[in-house]
Parts: C-alpha cells; structure tokens; sequence
C-alpha cells in the first residue's frame, strides 16, 4: 500500500481579505501558519519521499512548515507551475462580496464552483518574469476555468505523482483549492456536475492509501 497526502496551504493574506488570488504570490497569515503546522502534526508518522508544490509562496512556506516539522527537509521538493491555483484573470485581487453585489449570486457561483465556467479575462496575459521567465509568452493564461486548470494539473500528476506512487512511494502534494479539487475529480472519477459541490480547506490534510494498481483503499475526505 502507498500513500498520496494533499494539503491546501494555509490561509493566505489574500484568504483573510476574502479575494479571489489566483496567480498573485501573497504570502501567509499568521492563521495560516498555524494551519501549517497543524496539518504537519496531523501527519506525525507520515513519511514521504517527494514533495510536490506551485510557484506560489503561500504554497512553497506550507510545504517547508510541513517538512520542518515532521524533519524531512532533506526530502527533495519540485515546484512546478502547473500545480499553480487557477488562473482568476479580472477577478483577481477583488473581493469576493463586492463581484457578487455586481455581478450577482449565481455568476459568481459559476465563476467559483462550475468545471468549465471561465472567469472575465485579463486584457493581457502577466509578464513572463519570477518563476515564468522562461515561459513562452503563449503559455501565460488571462483566465482559467477549472477545466483548463485540470488540463495542466493532471498531466503533472501522470507524469510525476502517480509514476512514483506506482513504484510505492509515498507523496505529499502542498498546493491550492482548485489544484486539489482537479486532482479530487481525477483521482475519484467524480463528474464535472459533482465537482461543484467539492471544498477544500486550508490546512487540512487529504489522504489517499492505495494499492499497487492505484486503486483507492481509503480516504478521509468527507463526503456531502
């Protein structure tokens, strides 16, 4: 049996203010550290020999937390930015209540929740600077829906997870609501209508035991 642990970062500063983030490399809370180091606590036992995580601060300082705590900083940790959260394009850095006064209830819901409902775009795709310096220009997205995050993530998960969970290895996965959501939907097979009702919180730790075809034996998600 191996192990797939995945943890959503703790609360961000952006999380705090009730913004959509997307992209914008905020750091944590103090809250959210915390979280970070009650989901490590959550894991004590847990051994892991790969870390995966995003481009993403918020992301990367949870994943040290982690490490730091149970002393596996020497395991080795690839950040990648297709495990990035989901692009929100225009709607990213507002607030969450003043989009649904404007834009109203139900199309703030699609834009959060739906599998292929694609927030308003940026005019401009964001400079290919930090961490995308290297990107070609095209690759840089104005506005994801969670589908056209699932189409990055997955192909990640294939090529970098799963080969490992495969050889019976344990991973540990520190990235985003929508990251995790996609791999949830990839991982139990739920359909793009029931992925809406599928939440993630902050720090609190998922995990998947399987066997050695990648079958799924347990999981502490809770279910509605």
């Amino acid at each position: 049996m191996v192990k797939l642990v995945m943890v959503r970062h703790g609360e961000s500063t952006a999380n705090a203010l009730n913004q959509y983030t997307g992209w914008n490399n905020v750091g944590l809370t103090t809250e959210g550290r915390v979280q970070a180091h009650y989901a490590a606590k959550q894991l004590q036992g847990f051994e892991f020999e790969h870390v995966h995580t995003s481009v993403l601060k918020r992301a990367i300082i949870t994943a040290y937390i982690i490490q730091d705590d149970l002393k596996l900083n020497y395991v080795p940790i690839t950040k990648t930015w297709r495990l990035n959260e989901r692009h929100y394009g225009a709607l990213r850095g507002q607030n969450k209540d003043e989009t649904r006064r404007e834009f109203g209830e139900q199309q703030v819901h699609l834009w959060r929740r739906s599998f292929y409902s694609v927030p308003p775009k940026l005019a401009h795709p964001d400079p290919n600077d930090g961490p995308y310096k290297y990107f070609e220009p095209r690759i840089m997205p104005v506005a994801e829906s969670l589908f056209g995050a699932y189409k990055r993530i997955v192909p990640y998960y294939v090529d970098h997870v799963a080969n490992r969970l495969l050889d019976g290895k344990n991973q540990l996965i520190v990235a985003h609501g929508s990251t995790i959501r996609a791999l949830i939907k990839y991982i139990e097979g739920i359909s793009d209508q029931d992925i809406d009702g599928v939440e993630v919180a902050n720090g609190m730790p998922l995990i998947y035991e399987f066997d050695d075809r990648l079958n799924i034996i347990s999981s502490n998600r809770q279910k509605k």
